[in-house]
C-alpha cells in the first residue's frame, strides 16, 4: 500500500490536508470521490511531485509542430461526439467503452489524442467533465458544463442528447451566415479580379494598337489606359503594400477590446446584415440557455458561459452586464431589456415565461421562431445581392469595353 496525500478547501474557505493509502492513485481517487473531495491535487507521500497520470501527460504531448499544425474540431464533430456518446450511454453501454468506441472512428488528430487521455483518466477515477476540462481546444465550456450537470444528476444520455441537437443547431445558423456573407464577398472579388485582369493585359494590347493607327482617344479611354499603366507600374507594389498595412492594421485594431466593440456594432448598423446578425445572436443565446437550463446548470454560470460564447462583443456585454443585475433580484427580462441589444418579442416572450414559470419552454419557442427569422432573412438578402452583383460585374465589363470600342470610331472617321 503507498501512502497519498491531498490538499482541498473545505466549503467553509478553509484548507486541509488528507492522509491516505491505497494500492493506486486510481483507487485513492476513487476513495476521495466518495468522501466528496477533489482528488486533482493528489500527490504520493513520498515524493514531492504529483502522481503519475495522464493528465499531466496529455498536454505536453501538445508541443512541437503538431501543436501548430492540429486543428481545433469543428461544432459540427463536437455535435457528432455528443450525438455517439449519447446513443451509446442510452444503449448500456460503458462510458470507458463507448469512449473508446468513438476514439477508433475519430480522424481528427487532437480530438483523437484527447479521446485516448480521457480513457486513461476516466479509468483512473476521474469525472468525464473534469477529463474533459483539461483539454480546452477540443471541448468548449459549454459542453464540459453540460456534461458535468448530466453526471450530477445521473442524465448524462439526456444531456448529452440536448447538447447534440444544441451543437447541431449553432452550426446550422453559422452555415447559414456564412452562405449569405460569402455570396457577395466572392462575386465582388472575381469583379474585382476580372477588372484588373482586363485593366493590366488587355487594355495595353488596344493601347498600342490605336497608337499604331494615330487614333484620338476619348476622355474616357485616356483614364483607363493611364489607370492600366499606373497598375503596371511600380506604383502598384506600393498600392499592394499600403493595402496589406491597412489590412494588418484593422484586424491588429478588431483584435483589441475597444476596436472590436467598435467594429461590432457597426456591423449591426449595417442595413440587412445587421439585422440577420441580431437575429443569429438571439436565436444561438435562447437555445443555448434553454439547453443549459434544463441540464440544470445555475442561471450565473450559464450567462458566464453565453457571455464567452457568444460572437458578437454587443452581445456577449449585454448578457455579462446582465449577471450583476440578476445577482441584484432583477429579473432576467428586465435585465436583458435594459441593455436595448435584443429585439423586443424576444424580451416579451421571456417576460410570460417567467411569468408562467415555463422559462425553459418558452426559449425553446423563442429559439425556434428566430432560427427560421434567420433562414428566411438569408434567402431573402441571396436573392437581393444575387441582381445586384450581376448589375456590378456587368458594369465593370462594359466599362472596360466602352472605354476599347470608343477610339474606333475615330479610326473609322479616317478610314472613311
Amino acid at each position: 500500500m503507498t501512502q497519498f496525500t491531498v490538499t482541498y478547501t473545505t466549503r467553509g474557505g478553509r484548507q486541509k490536508v488528507v492522509t491516505l493509502e491505497a494500492a493506486s492513485p486510481a483507487e485513492a481517487k476513487r476513495t476521495l470521490r466518495r468522501r466528496g473531495i477533489d482528488s486533482t491535487n493528489l500527490t504520493r507521500k513520498d515524493t514531492t511531485g504529483p502522481a503519475p497520470s495522464t493528465a499531466s501527460r496529455a498536454p505536453a504531448s501538445q508541443g512541437g509542430w503538431r501543436k501548430f499544425l492540429e486543428r481545433p474540431p469543428s461544432i459540427k464533430e463536437k455535435a457528432v461526439f455528443a450525438s455517439k456518446l449519447a446513443t451509446l450511454v442510452n444503449a448500456g453501454v460503458p462510458i470507458l467503452r463507448s469512449i473508446d468506441l468513438i476514439h477508433r472512428q475519430q480522424k481528427s488528430p487532437l480530438f483523437r489524442r484527447a479521446l485516448a487521455a480521457m480513457i486513461e483518466e476516466v479509468n483512473q477515477g476521474e469525472n468525464l467533465a473534469t477529463s474533459m476540462r483539461r483539454w480546452p481546444k477540443v471541448f468548449d465550456k459549454l459542453s464540459i458544463a453540460m456534461v458535468e450537470a448530466g453526471e450530477a444528476g445521473g442524465v448524462l444520455d439526456e444531456t448529452l442528447k440536448r447538447l447534440a441537437k444544441l451543437l447541431e443547431e449553432n452550426a446550422k445558423l453559422q452555415n447559414q451566415i456564412k452562405g449569405a456573407l460569402s455570396y457577395p464577398v466572392s462575386v465582388f472579388a472575381i469583379a474585382i479580379l476580372v477588372f484588373l485582369g482586363m485593366t493590366i493585359f488587355v487594355i495595353p494590347t488596344f493601347a498600342g494598337i490605336f497608337k499604331e493607327l494615330g487614333a484620338d482617344l476619348p476622355v474616357f479611354t485616356q483614364m483607363m489606359v493611364d489607370l492600366s499603366n499606373t497598375l503596371r507600374s511600380s506604383f502598384s507594389i506600393v498600392l499592394i503594400a499600403l493595402l496589406l498595412i491597412a489590412a494588418y492594421g484593422l484586424k491588429t485594431f478588431y483584435g483589441t477590446p475597444v476596436g472590436r466593440r467598435r467594429i461590432d456594432r457597426l456591423i449591426l448598423q449595417i442595413p440587412l446584415f445587421g439585422d440577420l446578425i441580431q437575429k443569429t445572436a438571439t436565436a444561438q443565446f435562447c437555445r443555448t440557455l434553454a439547453s443549459l437550463s434544463k441540464a440544470g446548470v445555475p442561471i450565473m454560470m450559464c450567462l458566464e458561459i453565453l457571455t464567452e460564447t457568444a460572437t458578437n462583443t454587443i452581445f456577449a456585454d449585454a448578457i455579462n452586464n446582465s449577471r450583476v443585475d440578476i445577482s441584484e433580484g432583477i429579473p432576467l427580462s428586465t435585465a436583458l431589456a435594459m441593455k436595448n441589444v435584443f429585439p423586443e418579442l424576444a424580451i416579451s416572450m421571456l417576460i410570460v415565461g417567467e411569468e408562467t414559470g415555463n422559462m425553459d419552454e418558452m426559449l425553446s419557442k423563442v429559439a425556434d421562431f428566430y432560427e427560421d427569422e434567420v433562414t428566411s432573412t438569408a434567402k431573402m438578402l441571396t436573392s437581393l445581392i444575387e441582381p445586384f452583383m450581376i448589375v456590378i460585374v456587368g458594369g465593370i465589363v462594359a466599362s472596360i469595353l466602352v472605354a476599347m470600342y470608343l477610339p474606333m470610331f475615330s479610326v473609322f472617321e479616317r478610314v472613311r
